[in-house]
């Protein structure tokens, strides 16, 4: 055995620590939720069946098909095939996919062309053959690991989360609640930015890109992007309430309707219906419900834009979007983009208008109500808790003094 000296390092090696002194790591934020050990983990294919969203979707399937409200496919297909048809960009230069992969340390090139042969390599997806090209955003896999290469990317991530009830879309929070920034990868020059918001108590899609431009693209209420919800609520909307919020209901902040209101049925007191909206208002779905006098009890976003919640994506787990169906769908947003143009400046104006209408009207509301008020104050305040009439005496019981004497009895005096 070796000796030590009394600054505890072995003589001629390394130093020797207390048993219980521990390597100090950077203390955990206190709104951050604690992640429960691995042994005390239900198995994966456990945990995946207790909170997919077949699970969560259980009590609104009326049938063997499932649930029309989530896509089969995270992103919408006819974009993609949009994309697939059209040309490379002129400022991505493409390389031979057998010399990336050998570039990226797989092996020498003959090698790499023996592995595509073999079907084993993917780009985007889609399977390998002898003679494609590849450029630096195109996501390479061998055998369904995904191949890492150096070259920088221009087009920027894009995640979908699936929010579960009772977390925030905020980085701070003063309650400490918990955070739907806590599950997202940690980033390099980089940082999250969540497109759109989503209520503590409402679930479902939740996009994250690097891309600030992007995000506002994708919010900006000019651009009408459509946002699907499966709404439950308290009752069974009739034919008038379905026209009503079809043809539009008026709110604080302005007229508000669902361009697509599909019945899926529900059983007792339950009734879920599938909404779509083009524009993304502080609760706007629920206020439009409240508007025709129904509560929604349960609220989850299945849709934003061309991208739909997967079936495969559990609660609280994220996905990634390849580049290339980020690129695509870039694309399909700037070709929509081109073609609202001729009509974005009168559009503008028309809800410029329709804004100044609906504040004037809410001052109009306030105004009357403010008068109603005094009416209602002069009226019978004379005698309200806490005033008092003209002689100064407090009146806080409403008792009536009419009846009392206001000066005491004399009596006779005396000459």
């Amino acid at each position: 055995m070796r000796k030590t000296n009394n600054n505890g390092r072995r003589q001629g090696g390394r130093p020797q620590f207390s048993e219980g002194k521990r390597t100090p790591f950077r203390r955990a934020a206190p709104n951050r939720p604690a992640r429960p050990r691995r042994d005390e983990e239900a198995p994966f294919s456990e945990r995946a069946s207790l909170s997919s969203p077949d699970r969560v979707f259980q009590e609104m399937e009326n049938d063997t098909d499932g649930y029309k409200g989530l896509g089969q496919h995270h992103m919408a297909l006819d974009i993609l095939e949009r994309a697939r048809k059209q040309k490379q960009p002129a400022d991505l230069p493409t390389d031979k996919l057998q010399k990336a992969l050998a570039e990226a340390g797989l092996g020498s090139r003959r090698d790499m062309e023996t592995l595509i042969s073999k079907g084993v390599v993917t780009i985007n997806g889609q399977t390998a053959k002898l003679g494609d090209r590849v450029n630096a955003e195109d996501m390479i896999r061998v055998e369904g690991r995904l191949i890492r290469r150096d070259q920088a990317s221009s087009t920027p991530r894009v995640l979908m989360y699936h929010k579960m009830a009772g977390e925030i879309v905020s980085r701070d929070d003063p309650e400490g609640r918990p955070s739907v920034f806590f599950h997202l990868p940690r980033l390099q020059g980089a940082r999250w930015v969540a497109v759109g918001r989503l209520d503590f108590n409402t679930e479902g899609l939740l996009l994250f890109t690097t891309s600030g431009e992007l995000a506002n693209r994708l919010m900006h209420p000019r651009y009408e992007i459509e946002r699907e919800y499966a709404v439950r609520i308290c009752g069974e909307l009739d034919a008038e309430h379905i026209l009503k919020l079809q043809q539009g209901v008026e709110l604080d902040d302005g007229i508000a309707k669902f361009s697509k209101l599909e019945d899926q049925g529900g059983t007792g007191q339950n009734h879920w219906y599938l909404v779509q909206i083009n524009e993304g208002r502080n609760r706007e779905v629920r206020r439009m419900f409240e508007a025709v006098g129904f509560t929604v009890s349960r609220l989850i976003r299945v849709r934003y834009g061309a991208v739909s919640l997967p079936k495969s994506l559990p609660r609280g787990k994220r996905m990634e979007l390849t580049p290339e169906e980020v690129r695509a769908w870039m694309l399909d947003l700037k070709d929509a983009e081109k073609k609202a143009a001729p009509m974005a400046a009168t559009k503008a104006e028309a809800k410029k208008a329709e804004k100044a209408a609906a504040r004037e009207k809410a001052r109009a509301r306030a105004r009357a109500e403010a008068q109603e008020e005094a009416r209602a104050e002069r009226k019978g305040g004379r005698f309200k808790e806490g005033r008092s009439d003209r002689t100064g005496v407090p009146m806080w019981e409403a008792r009536d003094m009419s009846d009392r004497r206001t000066q005491r009895h004399r009596g006779n005096r005396k000459a």
